[in-house]
């Protein structure tokens, strides 16, 4: 009798016990001051999407001459901050093309702004990366 009650008493405390232990870590888990929930509720953004973005480098965008007849092409890859006032800051290339096109990105990027993003109601600097297509070809002029 004293070993069918010994083996309850064993089942029961695996069954019971050890459960119950792992259901009080995991509940008290994220009571912790440091684990909180962090809610993005607006990504950074170009007035107007990403369309107008790429729309406003594909009309602003001279080439050098040397691009236009060497026909460069391919992708300007581009790092800022976006600060809480909506400037942008810490231009840097990663990628570039070369031909003063990546000088000519840097300088369009100065001028535009972006909307910051929010995080738990407050805006924040945000780092982005984007890349910019370049083509550089001669300016085909229809007829009218």
């Amino acid at each position: 009798m004293k070993t069918f009650a010994y083996c309850i008493a064993t089942y029961l405390f695996f069954s019971v016990g050890i459960p119950a232990s792992l259901a009080q870590e995991k509940k008290n888990a994220y009571n912790d001051k440091q684990n909180i929930s962090v809610i993005l509720q607006k990504e950074p953004e170009f007035k107007g999407g990403e369309k107008a973005l790429f729309k406003y480098f594909s009309d602003s965008l001279h080439y050098s001459n040397e691009a236009i007849s060497k026909k460069i092409a391919g992708e300007v890859m581009v790092s800022f901050d976006i600060m809480p006032d909506s400037n942008l800051t810490n231009i840097k290339i990663f990628s570039g093309v070369g031909y003063g096109v990546d000088e000519e990105v840097v300088k369009l990027f100065k001028k535009i702004k972006f909307g910051p993003s929010i995080q738990n109601g407050v805006t924040l600097r945000m780092n982005m990366i984007i890349s910019i297509p370049v083509r550089a070809a001669p300016k085909i002029v229809l007829p009218e």
